[in-house]
């Protein structure tokens, strides 16, 4: 799987990711939009859960709204994170050049020591057309390059993943809760598993 394989995620966890992450694409192109940048947090190989960047304005308030994903991964002091996003989206979205295959499902393991970039490229297969001009697609999976030991990140995704290891300096007895509270109040959408919802 990754250069971090067996020291935190077990690999059925990793393989859960990336089927429920495919399944999210798929589920989302049909609908017309690729899923929003997504954090995925993991303390002691156990999953926190999911947060979902919130709705953001083209350039600044991107890079930003993006980089800010690592806030919830730094409250529950995890050990690693994953980190998925669509290449294209990215790029439009924070005003950066297009690096690497598009249209592409991403995602990077990544612990303190260093990440691993994972690519799934794939071709947007049409499945029907709105009166109004759009159209629905479904991904038609494409093999992808071998995991890449510190693959080149979109500048946001990489400032994510920096500050998701650095520790909260909150002055609070739940900075965890206190944090998923201020999240959703800024509009990310956070999916806790039961382990960490209490």
């Amino acid at each position: 799987m990754t250069g971090t394989e067996g020291k935190f995620m077990d690999g059925r966890i990793w393989d859960a990711l990336v089927d429920s992450m495919k399944s999210a694409y798929t589920a989302g192109l049909e609908q017309g939009a690729v899923p929003r940048p997504v954090i995925m947090p993991l303390v002691r190989g156990e999953l926190v859960g999911l947060t979902w960047v919130r709705p953001i304005k083209t350039g600044e308030d991107a890079l930003t709204g993006i980089a800010q994903l690592s806030n919830i991964a730094a409250a529950a002091g995890a050990d690693e994170v994953v980190l998925a996003w669509e290449t294209h989206d990215v790029a439009t979205a924070c005003e950066l050049p297009l690096v690497g295959p598009a249209p592409c499902l991403n995602m990077v393991h990544a612990t303190r020591e260093g990440h691993v970039l994972h690519q799934f490229p794939y071709d947007e297969e049409v499945l029907a057309r709105s009166p109004e001009g759009g159209s629905f697609v479904a991904p038609d999976w494409q093999p992808g390059p071998a995991p890449q030991p510190g693959g080149e990140l979109a500048l946001p995704i990489q400032a994510a993943v920096n500050y998701s290891f650095i520790p909260m300096d909150m002055d609070h007895p739940n900075p965890f809760g206190v944090t998923v509270v201020l999240m959703e109040e800024d509009g990310y959408k956070v999916r806790l598993t039961e382990t960490f919802a209490h």
